[in-house]
């Protein structure tokens, strides 16, 4: 019978101390590099904004998340990576990307050239990438060294996450900084 009393105790115990400890678990912040940084670069798993063998959907990608950034205005656009405290990265979801190229290259030829001048060139490339399916956001710390990419901060996948004009990626990074870290108006006081 005293078995009987202290497993129906526990029973009604252990489900009332669940709660409890659900609660004080303090909810994770984000680090606090993005309360410190100043300067922000975005890029692309597969290179710079510029760069010509970015698919255009990475490059669109580039210039949503510039846009929304300076719409945000917490952070300031760098034109040098090397500048910045953040740096985004992004890529839009595919499974698969074919590249193919071809190189044609004449250049002026007179008289007879010396072994191994650089003459006529022709040549075909071939790439190929494949990748998830989703979109993501990154963002990492900037090495203070030369620019590259440092600590891992954030990140986030999700199917369409990179579309315009809803950004839900760089919506949820947002959301997240402003929670963490709001920003501190101005006082007013009063004139006399």
């Amino acid at each position: 019978m005293k078995l009987l009393k202290t497993i129906t105790l526990m029973l009604v115990l252990v489900p009332a101390l669940i709660p409890l400890q659900a609660k004080t678990k303090k909810p994770c912040k984000l680090p606090a590099m993005f309360n410190q940084a100043q300067y922000v670069w975005v890029e692309a798993v597969a290179g710079q904004e510029f760069d010509p063998s970015l698919i255009p959907e990475d490059r669109q990608a580039i210039a949503d998340v510039y846009k929304a950034l300076y719409d945000w205005h917490r952070y300031v656009i760098t034109t040098r990576r090397d500048q910045a405290d953040l740096i985004f990265v992004v890529r839009k979801g595919r499974l698969a990307e074919g590249r193919v190229g071809v190189l044609v290259s004449t250049g002026p030829q007179r008289g007879p050239q010396p072994a191994g001048a650089p003459g006529p060139s022709h040549g075909v490339g071939v790439g190929g990438e494949v990748g998830p399916p989703d979109d993501f956001l990154e963002v990492y710390s900037s090495n203070a060294n030369d620019g590259s990419h440092g600590t891992l901060l954030w990140e986030r996948t999700l199917a369409d996450g990179l579309d315009h004009p809803e950004l839900t990626l760089f919506k949820q990074l947002k959301d997240g900084v402003e929670h963490d870290y709001p920003i501190q108006a101005a006082s007013k006081t009063p004139k006399p």
